[in-house]
């Protein structure tokens, strides 16, 4: 986010660079970029004769070269944008004798969204000195909460601990489509508003009580009505709560929970930052490992191994996903 935050003062300020090259697994930030370039370089007068958009399934190397190679009129400079310019994978080396020696007039854009260049390749190399090449990376998980804090806090909002684990454990972490929650989010509530489960729960859809946050709560306080009322839940509304996330999220738990075991400094901080969590969700941890000793969290992991497989049919093809699910729920609370 910060190397972000410089590329964009640095295109405000005017230090330009004639190629921008923006690959990666995450596209939120390669629009992000590309979208301000597109908007901000010229002026709307300019953009007519001056800025052109190519998308990667249509053209070639060759085509994007010539483009770049035209002068402006009537300005300082024309922005050539290549989109989905991973359609051009195989033939994307050639675009290395053009960043040898790049139109200094044109701010040449390319998307090349999912994928990376290969660093010891001649593209790569050359981007490097010439122009500027910016990799997007996925976030993990344990990460996306952090950044939808961030996000909120920059635009005067804040969120609870509560809140964002729901919005990673629903939406995953895909930062668009979480964003557009978010933008919905800001459309709705006041600034300075602490976003909660029930914002979250009224707005985007997400039940503060029955999701996949709130059942690993009740198994790690081994509080067994709870659990059970959760599941049934799910066993009812199965497109909305697909057994093969909540057994990933359980996995993700009780692995995570072996380690807490595993730990020889168990002070709030050491456990926080040794498992990658919020400190606010330390004492679940701690709740759960009185619960649930080293041994009985092993048998656990290699039950759920097991369920995993099942809940994506193998072995259990005429089990219903909700069967399925208490039957796993009571051998872990067994």
């Amino acid at each position: 986010m910060d190397e972000v935050k410089l590329l964009v003062t640095n295109i405000k300020n005017k230090k330009l660079k004639p190629i921008y090259f923006l690959m990666g697994e995450e596209p939120y930030y390669i629009d992000k970029i590309s979208d301000y370039i597109e908007s901000s370089i010229l002026t709307e007068e300019e953009r007519g004769f001056n800025q052109m958009v190519l998308y990667g399934r249509d053209v070639t190397v060759e085509d994007i070269v010539s483009n770049a190679k035209r002068f402006p009129m009537m300005a300082e400079h024309q922005v050539v944008i290549v989109k989905e310019a991973q359609d051009l994978s195989r033939t994307i080396e050639k675009l290395a004798s053009y960043a040898e020696n790049p139109q200094p007039t044109t701010i040449l854009v390319v998307n090349y969204k999912y994928k990376k260049i290969d660093k010891r390749k001649a593209l790569y190399k050359t981007l490097k000195k010439t122009g500027v090449v910016y990799e997007s990376k996925k976030l993990y998980e344990n990460q996306v909460a952090d950044w939808i804090r961030r996000v909120l806090s920059s635009k005067g909002y804040q969120i609870s601990p509560k809140a964002a684990q729901m919005l990673v454990e629903f939406l995953g972490t895909d930062l668009s489509k979480i964003n557009n929650e978010l933008e919905k989010l800001q459309i709705i509530l006041p600034k300075d508003t602490q976003i909660s489960p029930e914002h979250i729960e009224e707005n985007i859809g997400i039940s503060k009580d029955f999701n996949n946050f709130e059942l690993r709560k009740a198994i790690g306080d081994r509080n067994a009505v709870k659990a059970y009322k959760i599941v049934n839940y799910f066993a009812e509304n199965p497109k909305d709560n697909p057994m093969v996330v909540t057994v990933s999220l359980l996995f993700n738990f009780f692995s995570q929970l072996l380690h807490f075991h595993g730990l020889n400094d168990k002070s709030p901080r050491n456990v926080a930052s040794a498992l990658k969590i919020n400190p606010y969700f330390v004492n679940e941890y701690v709740t759960a490992a009185r619960n649930y000793p080293m041994r009985k969290v092993s048998t656990v992991v290699a039950s759920l191994r097991t369920f995993d497989v099942k809940s994506k049919g193998v072995g259990a093809n005429a089990v219903p996903q909700g069967d399925l699910l208490r039957e796993l729920v009571a051998d872990i609370l067994n």
